[in-house]
């Protein structure tokens, strides 16, 4: 399991530290853009992107076939919102792999079951990707699962335009949606966080990992 932690630059001065998920929730949740400067207990410098873009760690593989299968890309992403009926795709929390793979999409994360998250994926043949769309980092599709029925539509945030540029050129068949996006204000291109809702959310961490020190203190 990944333990490595980064200090958030930001107007130059250091906040943290945040492990690698951490930092990958506040970009989802945009207190955090792409361009924002991390430094590693090494000292070295990446971004948010470079963080992002990295190689996620060996634990993160749910539910493994033991089929071979060729990787052809990999994206991290999330999922903003899913519509419709067709495949039965989980209501993923954080982050998620996209893999391409053997004509597939293969979405990958955790899931709220009961009182827990619980890992698992769903396999998208790409063949059923009639329509594709970018907005800046965002990317829809439009999914024909069965002809007799609408199309169902999942919206992906894939953290910068160049991710979501990618892993609609894996998808050549599906063509331009005909009408504009339906699902809301989600599927617009993200503005960056102020630096006063970056400190209040980078705060909202601070106090609850304290609270969760303070009783781990008063338990033991």
């Amino acid at each position: 399991m990944d333990q490595t932690i980064y200090h958030v630059l930001l107007e130059g001065r250091t906040v943290g530290p945040y492990d690698r998920r951490t930092i990958v929730g506040m970009r989802i949740k945009k207190a955090l853009t792409s361009d924002h400067v991390l430094i590693g207990t090494d000292g070295g410098q990446l971004t948010v992107a470079d963080l992002i873009h990295q190689p996620r760690p060996a634990s993160f593989n749910p539910e493994r076939s033991g089929s071979f299968s060729v990787v052809q890309a990999r994206f991290s992403a999330s999922v903003l919102q899913v519509e419709g009926r067709g495949l039965d795709i989980p209501r993923f929390k954080g982050e998620i792999e996209v893999r391409v793979q053997n004509n597939v999409l293969r979405l990958a994360g955790r899931f709220r079951q009961g009182l827990g998250l619980k890992e698992g994926r769903v396999k998208i043949p790409i063949k059923d990707v009639v329509h594709a769309r970018v907005t800046g980092s965002q990317v829809e599709l439009g999914l024909r699962c069965d002809p007799a029925k609408k199309l169902q539509r999942v919206a992906l945030e894939l953290f910068t335009p160049e991710s979501a540029m990618e892993l609609a050129q894996w998808l050549p068949a599906a063509t331009p949606f005909t009408e504009p996006a339906p699902l809301g204000p989600d599927l617009v291109a993200p503005r960056g966080p102020s630096a006063h809702s970056l400190y209040i959310a980078l705060a909202g961490v601070a106090l609850v990992i304290g609270l969760m020190l303070l009783l781990y203190r008063r338990v033991y």
